[in-house]
């Protein structure tokens, strides 16, 4: 007797959790190609956030997972991707994207079934100027980070002249241009034919004798680190060590890889997501990192742990609020702009059209050791979300 209710206790609990109903939080980053080390890094962050969070959906009654797609930094493949996220009726939020030229046309997708994206690294404004009520990030904006890169170079670095590049992106060039503009407020040089957007991954021979030419005190590039890199390490071979500066795109540690220590010891950068180092918070999640994944966390790991923190949290709440029924795509949605989260990045509290209230922006520079973790926070400044314009 006793063992049949042994028996059937384990089959009762067998049952329970077969019925249980499976929720997923999904990513949306490179995993592969240039961009791959950043993306990852979004990657392993959400993930760790929901291997921490599966006992306590387990007591809810829910089986939590992780589904991350490769939008391989590529528009189609992103647009692709959220076809099939939105096909997928277990999926009730999206961490993600890295790029804003490929966030920007999928959560138009998204937007079509109100299914939540919050970001941990797109800076573009039209991200949440559009104001769409299911897009939402933690980071801060181009039209911020661009000036602030402006206004170091120019009253810090006491750059006068400045060639400004950028990779043709939605990201690349929106930062660009926002700089440029403000350098020329604050009095520096920027001619048009000082401005040059490219594509261009691996012979920057033009663009170097072009910069000769110009002979700026500082050259600007808005991009991603894998192609910044190959320009300055040409730019190192032929002898020219004229300073380099770049947005968020060049932060990480594989731009050392790529440039070389030499080359990258002479380069500044703004970000919005701080290095590991500025979140006294985060020593606990650097050390869970390294253990389940075997790499070192950098910035935009913290950031997309606290994205899938913020889903989690909301998903969390529509549950509660309809008696532990499952929840729906709509009841997350809204409840991540009411979320008031402590997360590891700080404190979390979104505007109405999605934008992380207050954001915090560093300037940074290269350590000559090449050691990412080492890299000099030069600037901090905290600034909050600008508005809409008034119709």
């Amino acid at each position: 007797m006793k063992k049949y209710i042994l028996v059937l206790v384990a089959l009762t609990a067998c049952l329970t959790f077969a019925q249980a109903q499976t929720i997923k939080i999904a990513t949306q980053s490179p995993l592969s190609g240039g961009s791959g080390a950043l993306g990852e890094q979004i990657k392993l962050g959400a993930q760790l956030a929901v291997e921490e969070a599966q006992p306590r959906f387990q007591k809810l009654g829910f089986k939590l997972e992780l589904a991350a797609y490769d939008d391989q930094a590529n528009p189609d493949t992103g647009v692709a991707n959220a076809n099939r996220i939105i096909n997928d009726a277990d999926i009730i939020g999206v961490v993600g994207h890295y790029n804003s030229g490929v966030a920007i046309p999928s959560s138009e997708v998204y937007a079509r079934v109100n299914l939540v994206m919050v970001s941990p690294a797109n800076t573009n404004p039209r991200i949440t100027d559009r104001n769409m009520p299911d897009v939402n990030r933690i980071c801060g904006r181009d039209d911020v980070q661009g000036p602030a890169g402006a206004e170091f170079a120019v009253k810090e670095l006491k750059a006068k002249k400045i060639f400004v590049i950028h990779d043709k992106t939605a990201y690349g060039q929106g930062l660009a241009e926002n700089f440029k503009a403000r350098a020329i407020e604050l009095g520096a040089s920027v001619p048009n034919n000082a401005f040059v957007g490219t594509e261009e991954k691996s012979n920057f021979i033009p663009l170097i004798t072009q910069i000769l030419a110009y002979k700026p005190d500082l050259i600007y590039f808005g991009g991603i680190y894998d192609q910044i890199g190959a320009f300055a390490k040409q730019l190192n071979e032929r002898g020219i060590k004229t300073p380099i500066m770049g947005g968020d795109g060049l932060d990480s540690s594989d731009y050392v890889r790529l440039a070389g220590p030499a080359a990258a010891a002479n380069t500044y950068y703004t970000t919005v997501a701080g290095p590991v180092s500025v979140f006294p918070k985060a020593k606990a999640f650097v050390d869970s990192f390294k253990v389940k994944t075997g790499k070192t966390a950098e910035g935009f790991a913290v950031y997309a742990y606290d994205c899938a923190n913020v889903i989690l949290s909301a998903t969390e709440a529509a549950i509660k609020s309809s008696g532990g029924k499952a929840p729906t795509r709509d009841a997350v949605t809204k409840a991540v702009r009411a979320v008031k989260l402590d997360g590891l990045t700080g404190s979390i509290e979104f505007d109405g059209k999605g934008d992380i209230k207050v954001a915090n922006y560093y300037v940074l520079k290269v350590d000559a050791s090449g050691d990412w973790g080492k890299n000099a926070i030069l600037k901090t400044v905290a600034v909050p979300a600008p508005k809409l314009p008034a119709k």
